[in-house]
């Protein structure tokens, strides 16, 4: 299933794309992560849901909270968020 930006419970998202950032990106990368743009953060959301293989509206508003919520300040790029989700998500699941 795709998360879209119906399914985001924040509404204040910018909605902008960046100039380093194409909705037609494939993986995570170093490209800086702006968790108030709600591009990325479909992104980063679909993409996690790819990994593991499922995803449903539950889960995906679940993420959206823990990156509103709980993403450390140093965590800067795509690549580092996913990884940080990953984390994240293998500890809870054992």
């Amino acid at each position: 299933m795709i998360f879209l930006k119906e399914h985001l419970r924040k509404k204040n998202y910018d909605w902008a794309v960046m100039h380093h950032h194409c909705k037609e990106n494939n993986e995570p990368n170093r490209r800086t992560f702006n968790p108030l743009n709600g591009y990325q953060v479909l992104f980063i959301i679909n993409h996690f849901g790819k990994s593991i293989g499922k995803l449903t509206i539950t889960d995906g508003c679940q993420l959206e909270e823990l990156i509103s919520t709980q993403l450390p300040l140093e965590l800067k790029s795509e690549l580092s968020v996913f990884n940080w989700l990953r984390g994240i998500y293998l500890y809870y699941s054992n």
